[in-house]
């Protein structure tokens, strides 16, 4: 399910996820910072060594952030449509690359290109705000701070989005309603 500017479409079935060991999933709920929110829809990323997890939050007040799920992280983040003018970010979406070490400030924090994939979508699930379909080409650059900071900036086609947030550990997402996966207690707390 799409939810466009002409309102909701229904893709239908678009693929069938591949098995993940995540323990979100649709219906998934966090408080961070006194913030609730609930898990609305998934991407599912693969790139030459493994994989990861895009999932759309919305929070109680109606806006929409995005959980990315990798290799143990989580990283909490807003759109920030202003970093497109940002020289580099502008640079980088006519098809120049950015090098890792490359620096960038954000807010007064100082953040380092960590982390550049190559990357296509092998399935999606649930509301999304834009079509993905597998085979959607992604090339994700992760900045990140010595604090915790991280810029996660995107460039599909020729059309750049920046977002901006924090990395988390899952704990201090304070999940609820969490997947259940053979072979593995669920704690309390994400019950």
């Amino acid at each position: 399910m799409v939810h466009g500017a002409a309102g909701p479409e229904d893709l239908g079935k678009v693929a069938s996820l591949p098995f993940d060991v995540s323990p979100l999933q649709l219906g998934t709920r966090f408080r961070v910072d006194g913030i609730d929110f609930l898990t609305l829809g998934r991407v599912r990323w693969h790139w030459q060594d493994g994989a990861w997890n895009e999932w759309l939050l919305e929070a109680a007040d109606g806006t929409h952030c995005w959980l990315g799920e990798a290799m143990g992280l989580f990283m909490l983040t807003a759109e920030r449509p202003d970093l497109a003018q940002d020289p580099m970010i502008a640079r980088f979406a006519v098809g120049v690359e950015i090098k890792l070490g490359q620096a960038m400030q954000v807010d007064g924090h100082l953040l380092r290109a960590a982390d550049i994939r190559r990357a296509q979508c092998v399935g999606s699930e649930g509301h999304l705000p834009f079509p993905t379909l597998p085979g959607t080409k992604l090339t994700n650059v992760d900045f990140r701070s010595p604090d915790g900071l991280i810029l996660s900036v995107q460039r599909v086609g020729g059309e750049v989005t920046a977002w901006f947030g924090t990395i988390y550990e899952f704990a201090d997402l304070n999940p609820r309603n969490a997947r259940a996966i053979d072979g593995w207690t669920l704690p309390a707390y994400m019950q």
